[in-house]
């Protein structure tokens, strides 16, 4: 299963979140030039659980040494797909989650489950000699906090099937889900002989949901407020899904709009998503200039086909958010 975008749409800038994937590229980078010392540059700034497990080798490094491993392992990738996929992850589902906890907390946050999976992973392959990379650890933490916040948002999703790629969406919860399963049935059936640090995965994934709820105790701080504010959407995303719904045998159909202050003043297009089964049918709609909270756009022939042929309408009902 191959996630595309969900549908949340997240009300403010991520700043932290994309800041994070772009130092992760930056880093990617720096990689890329350390030519017949990437091996060195790797198990050098990869978490190998041997250096804390073996007294004849963790000798050789600092403390200082041995905790920045904890931070930089996240930043550094095996290859561009898996720079790629994990980054791609992260877009998804980080900014809802920074939406939630704001930038201050976010960003606390998002290390903490780094950390918590590499714990994870080093307690389950205590002498293993094998450097683990990658910012999965700390994004399943982020999955895991998003399942917990927005359980009823759909995640639309590209499942390969031989020849065919149906997209779908599927409920976050049941996505999500699924994927945890995953790694915990891949953990237990390689038994720590694969290169894939499932179980800091599952450690991520499973502190991501315990963080979650001790940061949401706290309560966000002034600054984060400022900071808030400053990096608000004036425009709501320019692609929506729309699932209108009928009353009794009515042909015409009823679905809601959520626009901004700035786009019920100026006016705004949108390019609207209505699933049916594994089709979208696609449309352009218009928001005209001084559109007020509570009124229906109504669009011609959009509606329910009944059995004589005639096709109602669909009708958007505006609601302007704060």
């Amino acid at each position: 299963m191959i996630p595309i975008r969900n549908t949340i749409r997240s009300k403010n800038y991520p700043v932290v979140n994309t800041t994070i994937i772009v130092l992760n590229v930056l880093l990617f980078i720096i990689e890329l030039t350390q030519g017949e010392g990437l091996n060195r540059f790797i198990f050098t700034y990869g978490l190998v659980p041997a250096r804390y497990t073996i007294p004849s080798i963790s000798t050789y490094f600092t403390f200082g040494q041995q905790l920045f491993s904890f931070v930089s392992f996240m930043f550094i990738h095996g290859s561009f797909l898996h720079l790629l996929g994990n980054m791609w992850s992260l877009y998804i589902f980080g900014d809802n989650v920074e939406d939630k906890l704001g930038p201050f907390r976010y960003i606390l946050f998002y290390f903490l489950c780094g950390f918590a999976s590499g714990i994870s992973h080093l307690v389950i392959n205590w002498h293993s000699q094998i450097p683990t990379i990658g910012a999965s650890g700390a994004i399943a933490g982020v999955m895991g906090a998003y399942m917990i916040l927005y359980p009823k948002s759909r995640i639309l999703t590209l499942i390969p099937f031989f020849f065919f790629f149906p997209i779908v969406e599927i409920p976050a919860v049941f996505f999500l889900g699924i994927w945890f399963i995953f790694q915990f049935l891949s953990a237990a059936s390689t038994t720590g002989q694969s290169g894939i640090a499932w179980w800091a995965h599952i450690g991520g994934f499973i502190f991501g949901i315990i963080f979650l709820r001790l940061f949401l105790s706290f309560k966000e701080s002034f600054v984060s407020k400022k900071i808030r504010h400053l990096t608000k959407k004036s425009r709501s995303d320019r692609i929506r899904v729309v699932r209108p719904v009928s009353f009794g045998q009515d042909s015409d159909t009823h679905g809601n709009i959520y626009i901004t202050k700035r786009e019920a003043l100026f006016g705004a297009r949108k390019l609207i998503n209505i699933p049916k089964g594994f089709k979208k049918r696609t449309f352009l709609l218009i928001i005209p200039p001084g559109t007020s909270e509570g009124s229906k756009l109504r669009l011609s022939g959009l509606g329910r086909q009944l059995d004589g042929g005639r096709r109602g309408d669909l009708y958007l009902k505006v609601i302007v958010e704060d």
